[in-house]
């Protein structure tokens, strides 16, 4: 097989992974959508707290990270086998978009996360604080 061959077969797979990765990507993204709709759309009769909001957020969020991810990865296969200095350019400039996209998603997720302590009963009787511990309360 030639180099030219080569370089042939390389850019066809290469196209059919860069299409494979945006449709996995958009099958993430339109899924975790459709799933935050219908979460946020259960919670509409509800008394909205702040926390049952951020747990429909940071679902949603990790999703979109996840459909970024794969667009991500179609654009660096896909400026491999681009020879035009514009598409790369542009190719290069929507990947730092998403790259950007992606950290901001990843850094709010992680302060969400970081937010959310559960806070710890205190106990109010001698009984509460023997299952809340094990051990007897000391006098």
């Amino acid at each position: 097989m030639d180099p030219q061959q080569t370089g042939e077969w390389l850019a066809i797979l290469s196209e059919f992974a860069v299409q494979f990765l945006d449709a996995i990507a958009l099958v993430v993204i339109v899924g975790g959508s459709v799933q935050a709709l219908a979460a946020a759309l259960r919670l509409l009769p509800q008394t909205l707290d702040g926390h049952a909001r951020r747990l429909v957020w940071l679902r949603y969020a990790r999703w979109l990270i996840a459909g970024l991810t794969f667009q991500l990865a179609a654009d660096i296969i896909a400026t491999a086998i681009t020879s035009d200095w514009a598409a790369i350019a542009r190719v290069a400039a929507i990947a730092l978009i998403r790259t950007f996209l992606n950290h901001f998603l990843e850094r709010d997720v992680a302060e969400v996360r970081d937010r959310q302590v559960t806070p710890v009963p205190t106990p109010t009787s001698p009984t509460q604080a023997v299952i809340a511990t094990g051990e007897p309360p000391s006098h």
